[in-house]
């Protein structure tokens, strides 16, 4: 949707009735081609939800997955044929503009960042449990890439049970997960080696890690070095890979990877927790949780500047298909962030 790709279709201008609002939508599966810009009805409050006038979205690889619909297994929660919500997004910063009667932390004004589904749209709605307030030292475009990808990254580490002096590896270390991980594995005393691409070597040192390597030339998994923890966030390695690269009593954490598979996109992790009680290292399952909690951690570490937002550009709402193509084709270091 940048000048190559005008906005089409019936809605797309802006309009001034405040029952509407601009929001990017699919309706259909696919590639960022599936996306547009269009005039949706506005969302209202239930008791127990917030309001957000949207300033910024993040784009994650999660928003990626709900747009492809793969792996197939999760359509079974967000629509087997097309998507029950139309509107891609779920990383939001913005302003409360609405309250409903149960919800007593927030007010309208207040600045928050968070998880809202469908904030590829000027307003957007979710539960005060998925919110904290924005750290006040950085803009809505630098909070909203924040939320799904440091949480990640922070409960990731937790469940490493990551002491100081440990070592820790990163895959994926130039990604949205792994430059937080990167950054909060260093906070929290460890030594952090990252694996990258050639191209962002200096952005992943950059980042504070003590070791980058180039997984172009290096083999990370030669043996040559063993760690104590390992985020497993890109590629698709294998077990035994993994298990090469641990000290005899480290763990794994699965987080991510891509080429996993369109079923379920997780079968190399089940194994892996299948095998685990058998073995002296620890090959742990993980699945991200999207809590408030987490991110008014977050907001100490960055307030404190401990933790930096990792904010590769932004993009204006009606060029969202352009962010995404970026993130498409792994061009992206850190995160993007669509200015709404």
């Amino acid at each position: 949707m940048s000048a190559g790709n005008p906005p089409v279709g019936p809605g797309a201008a802006t309009g001034t009735d405040r029952r509407t609002m601009r929001a990017i939508t699919q309706d259909r599966y696919g590639h960022a081609e599936v996306l547009r810009l269009a005039q949706v009805p506005r969302p209202t409050v239930g008791d127990d939800q917030i309001l957000i006038r949207v300033h910024a979205a993040g784009l994650d690889r999660g928003t990626e997955h709900l747009m492809t619909g793969k792996p197939y297994a999760a359509r079974l929660g967000f629509g087997v044929r097309r998507p029950r919500n139309p509107v891609p997004g779920r990383d939001v910063a913005g302003t409360v503009v609405d309250v409903g009667a149960g919800v007593p932390r927030f007010s309208p004004g207040d600045e928050v960042y968070g998880v809202a589904p469908g904030a590829f749209a000027e307003y957007a709605v979710t539960t005060p449990d998925k919110l904290a307030p924005k750290p006040a030292n950085v803009s809505f475009a630098e909070a909203a890439v924040v939320p799904i990808s440091a949480g990640t990254a922070h409960q990731a580490l937790t469940r490493a049970k990551v002491q100081p002096g440990q070592s820790v590896l990163v895959t994926g270390a130039s990604g949205g997960v792994g430059s937080y991980a990167v950054q909060l594995a260093r906070t929290s005393g460890a030594e952090v080696t990252g694996v990258c691409s050639s191209a962002k070597l200096a952005y992943v040192t950059g980042l504070g890690a003590h070791h980058v390597l180039d997984y172009t030339t290096r083999d990370w998994a030669d043996g040559t070095r063993r760690y104590d923890v390992i985020l497993d966030i890109a590629g698709n390695p294998p077990i035994r890979r993994l298990r090469r690269a641990l000290t005899p009593k480290g763990t794994v954490v699965f987080v991510g990877g891509e080429r996993a598979g369109n079923v379920t996109g997780m079968s190399r992790q089940l194994r892996g927790a299948l095998l685990s009680p058998f073995l002296g290292q620890r090959l742990v399952l993980f699945l991200a949780l999207e809590r408030g909690a987490d991110y008014e951690h977050l907001t100490r570490l960055i307030e404190t500047g401990q933790l930096t937002p990792t904010l590769d550009r932004t993009y204006p709402l009606d060029q969202a298909r352009d962010a995404m193509r970026l993130l498409e084709e792994g061009e992206i270091r850190g995160k993007v962030a669509i200015r709404v």
